[in-house]
């Protein structure tokens, strides 16, 4: 194993994870609630999505730089066979977000939560919210986790 590339990958991987969780964890805590108190159920959207999306290409590119390290970590270790659960968490969380992020989004989901969201503001709002709670926790409970074991605390 080349030593050097696999610390970088790992290092790239955690502050990919930071920024891009850390991200969502702004969003869900800060952001939402913050326009959803501000904001009349009208101009909530219209508020979230001017102030989101900077975020939205900064998650695109995390989530890319955490899956290329991510699968390159396990590639050099050769640890596919081995992988615990919390691999196949961290994966699956993956998967959503970047699901979310380059196909969902763009081809249906941005234009279908607009539609929803001139129908009935206020309940388009909350579900955006409880999705975003909902991943966040997901997402939480994935790095947890990862950490926990990767030291060695939590059986394969």
């Amino acid at each position: 194993m080349d030593y050097e590339n696999f610390v970088l990958a790992r290092a790239l991987h955690v502050v990919a994870i930071v920024l891009w969780i850390g991200g969502v964890a702004f969003v869900t805590t800060v952001l939402i609630p913050a326009i959803r108190k501000s904001q009349s159920p009208e101009e909530r959207l219209k508020t979230f999505e001017l102030l989101e999306n900077k975020f939205g290409f900064q998650a695109k590119i995390s989530t890319l730089i955490a899956g290329l390290s991510g699968f390159y970590m396990l590639h050099v270790m050769n640890a596919w066979a081995t992988m615990g659960w919390w691999i196949h968490l961290m994966i699956l969380v993956w998967f959503i977000f970047t699901l979310v992020l380059f196909v969902l989004e763009p081809l249906f989901l941005h234009k279908w939560f607009h539609k929803k969201a001139q129908n009935d503001p206020e309940k388009s709002f909350f579900l955006l919210q409880l999705m975003h709670i909902i991943l966040l926790s997901l997402s939480l409970l994935a790095v947890a986790a990862g950490v926990a074991g990767a030291h060695g605390l939590l059986p394969l």
